[in-house]
């Protein structure tokens, strides 16, 4: 996806206590091949004149083993559903004085499309509605800090 909005409510200072919430535009959907471009788009798949955002909701953030996981709702053709998403701090970048900390994570879910009424071609492509995850999602994204003013 070429484009999202989203914010962070933080209920303390702490990531375990920060809740992602997201949205993504379906028409912004790109991946550099038209005709794709717009089957994804179309009515086998996301529905886009219908339903034109995908939505994440987290509910909270728990800590697991070397990472994280958000517990939330991924809400796509106005179905929602539970998909925990599983995150890892990946570093931090370099700054100026008086610029935001840019913080780095990758995230990672895995979800089956036929939950979401998305099943276009999915019977063509593996002859059956699977009962496993067929679509993965990997997020890399990246936090700004608030910028800490001059001494």
């Amino acid at each position: 996806m070429n484009s999202k909005e989203g914010e962070r409510l933080n209920r303390t200072q702490d990531v375990v206590g920060s809740i992602p919430i997201s949205s993504t535009k379906v028409n912004d959907f790109r991946n550099n091949n038209s005709v794709r471009d717009e089957d994804v788009r179309g009515p086998d798949f996301f529905a886009a004149a219908k339903y034109p955002t995908i939505e994440y909701h987290g509910r909270g953030v728990r800590k697991s083993g070397k990472g994280w996981i958000v517990d939330g709702a991924l809400t796509i053709r106005n179905i929602t559903k539970t998909v925990p998403l599983w995150f890892e701090f990946k570093g931090t970048a370099p700054t100026k004085a008086g610029t935001p900390r840019r913080i780095s994570f990758h995230a990672t879910a895995a979800v089956k499309r036929a939950d979401f009424g998305t099943t276009g071609e999915l019977l063509d492509e593996i002859g059956v509605v699977s009962n496993k995850p067929d679509v993965w999602i990997n997020i890399d994204a990246e936090l700004l800090a608030k910028a800490q003013p001059n001494p």
